[in-house]
């Protein structure tokens, strides 16, 4: 079964097979005739389980993980919903992605935590976001959820496990870092408990089922969509080996050994299968046959996703294995077999909305949100922007004004500024800086979008908040805010923000990052921006650190397309002839000025000052002037 293994989660690859060889596929699979509807279980091969409970009901003692000694390196919120934790691994030795999707309540109930739901990504696992977020619907259907959805980003071909030796510039010790490392900061900083589920697919759904087995009590629920469940039998260790060969160019000696070493068998949940009998179970598999999101080819039952076909096949064949295994066990679980469908993402998003009920049940959550609806000035914005989605959460209370969630923003109110969507990557930036209790107050218009159609941007009562998916989400505020907006906004020199306000090292001002420069802003000269190469030069002397401390002016036109600005120090002139350089106030400045400036007979400068014997000299486009025992001369 090498066509491509695990090629489908990513895409629908064509694979020009001979006939025969499709039909060898099928003749060995164990397929329910496509007549059936899809969404009808085939088969639950084992034991029953009620939706709602977990089997079985004694309560496990708390994990006492201790410190593991991983911090976090970075937060970005991606949305007000939405965080990405950079998480420093001990054992990996690099920072690790984590994003996170937030509970249902987590701003109605400030004080609760939740339960985690970990989400486990395919062989193809990218390095940038978790598949579940970026082939699914999992942001949206989790948003009235009450639980904190774990995506774990990377690992492609890892299979979540701890690896042998490293391999392909990779240190995969993801087991440790999923059970050890990375659960004291989500129950430390991120309210979560220690009652979790784990939904897995393909790669994800072996990984899934090996560690809860493994672990114990960590894992409440498990889900395999589509997973490979028996990892030792005969041709197994060598269709994973060329799977993960395909897929990232991996070795699976580095993951598990040879296949005769113990490794594999401590990793096979067909041998841990009687390590899960605390654990409430979901399994499922598509036949491999044409489903609802298939392209048909032109062989009956056959899709255009050869590759999927045959690996949700062997998925098939390896769960019936695995289920049968649980029933003599008598290990209870939810085991749907699907009369159709290949091993693609939108089979294992039907599966994620399916499984639900069983998952709340086990992590005792309830599988319906509350009833909720909108009134007042609330329900009028709600209706002009339908992009919100349904509400999460009753109207309540925040900071003098009151606030209501919905599935894709939040809309707050005040009487003195209305009702106002605030939403997306502008949304995380505004919980960033505290939200209505922060410096920017209320926002007093909605979601907008920038007149050069890049971006979006709300203002508020102190500020504004400006986004593009080139410079991301930043609020402008306070003087440095008049200042751009007296300059044009985004339309003028500066362009976006592309960083937030920060305070100057050492010295009593602000600075903050644009796409084309940066403003700065001081008590005693003012606000002004500095920008292209004028910047550049800056930069080479130190910024506001260096000998020319803060700018004093914005840029000034001058001859021949320049522009100059003054700072505390001195000036920096730049001209398409003769780049950007700076003046230090004093002799030679004074001298340079006597002249005419620029406009004088000795043009632009086209040098920074420099040592000569006796003193130091600095050339001008045409001359040069030279400071020699006090004296400023103009050659």
């Amino acid at each position: 079964m090498r066509v491509g293994l695990f090629r489908a989660e990513r895409q629908r690859a064509v694979v020009r097979s001979p006939r025969r060889r499709v039909l060898a596929w099928l003749s060995a699979a164990l397929v329910v005739p496509v007549s059936a509807g899809f969404a009808q279980a085939a088969t639950v091969s084992a034991a029953p389980v009620a939706a709602h409970a977990s089997s079985p009901a004694t309560a496990q003692a708390p994990l006492d993980l201790g410190s593991t000694g991983a911090t976090v390196d970075r937060v970005d919120w991606l949305s007000e919903r939405r965080v990405a934790l950079w998480v420093n691994s001990p054992s990996m030795g690099v920072p690790i992605q984590v994003q996170l999707l937030l509970a249902r309540d987590w701003y109605l109930k400030p004080d609760e935590k939740f339960p985690a739901v970990y989400m486990l990504d395919g062989l193809r696992a990218q390095d940038d976001e978790n598949g579940w977020t970026l082939e699914t619907d999992a942001e949206q259907f989790f948003a009235d959820k009450n639980v904190n959805v774990v995506l774990p980003v990377g690992g492609e071909s890892s299979f979540y496990s701890d690896w042998l030796a490293q391999d392909n510039g990779q240190n995969y010790q993801w087991e440790t870092f999923l059970t050890k490392e990375l659960p004291p900061i989500l129950e430390n900083d991120w309210r979560t408990t220690q009652t979790r589920g784990v939904v897995g697919l393909s790669m994800g759904g072996t990984s899934a089922m090996f560690l809860a087995a493994r672990n114990q009590g960590f894992f409440k629920f498990a889900a395999s969509l589509s997973g490979i469940l028996t990892t030792t039998a005969l041709g197994m260790p060598q269709a994973v080996a060329y799977a993960m060969s395909d897929a990232g160019g991996f070795d699976a000696e580095a993951m598990w050994g040879r296949p005769t070493d113990p490794a594999w068998d401590e990793h096979d949940p067909y041998l841990l299968a009687d390590k899960l009998e605390d654990v409430s179970l979901y399994i499922s598999s598509g036949s491999g046959t044409t489903g609802p999101y298939d392209q048909p080819s032109g062989i009956p039952g056959v899709s255009t996703n050869y590759a999927g076909m045959g690996l949700e096949i062997l998925s098939r064949l390896t769960s019936q294995t695995f289920a049968t295994k649980l029933n003599k066990l008598g290990i209870p679980a939810q085991v749907n077999y699907r009369p159709s469908g290949t091993h693609s993402w939108p089979y294992w998003q039907f599966e994620l909305h399916q499984l639900w009920p069983q998952l709340a049940g086990a992590v005792d959550v309830p599988a319906n949100k509350p009833a909720c609806g909108t009134s007042g000035a609330i329900a009028g914005a709600a209706g002009a922007n339908s992009w919100i989605g349904d509400c999460l959460t009753p109207e309540y209370g925040i900071a003098g004004g009151t606030v209501q969630d919905f599935t894709n923003g939040r809309i707050f109110s005040k009487p003195d500024t209305g009702a106002q969507p605030v939403a997306g990557a502008i949304g995380g930036a505004y919980q960033v800086s505290g939200g209505p209790e922060g410096p920017l107050g209320f926002p007093t218009t909605g979601d907008l979008v920038t007149p050069d159609g890049r971006g979006h941007f709300n203002h508020f009562e102190n500020g504004s908040i400006y986004w593009t998916p080139q410079t991301g989400a930043h609020p402008v505020s306070g003087a440095i805010r008049d200042e751009w907006a007296r300059q044009g906004w985004e339309g003028g020199p500066l362009g976006y923000p592309v960083a937030e306000q920060v305070d100057t090292p050492g010295k009593d001002g602000v600075v903050q990052g644009f796409e084309i420069g940066a403003m700065y802003s001081s008590p005693d000269n003012g606000t002004h921006a500095v920008q292209g190469l004028i910047m550049a030069k800056y930069a080479d002397l130190g910024y506001e650190g260096g000998w020319l401390g803060f700018p004093k002016t914005s840029e000034i036109p001058v001859k021949d397309g320049g522009r100059f600005n003054e700072f505390e120090g001195g000036n920096i002139y730049w001209s398409p002839f003769s780049g950007a350089w700076a003046v230090e106030n004093g002799p030679i400045f004074d001298a340079w000025k006597s002249v005419g400036y620029e406009a004088g007979r000795i043009g632009f400068p086209i040098s920074d000052k420099f040592a000569i014997p006796g003193g130091v000299q600095q050339n001008f486009q045409f001359g040069y002037i030279t400071l020699i025992d006090g004296n400023a001369e103009v050659h």
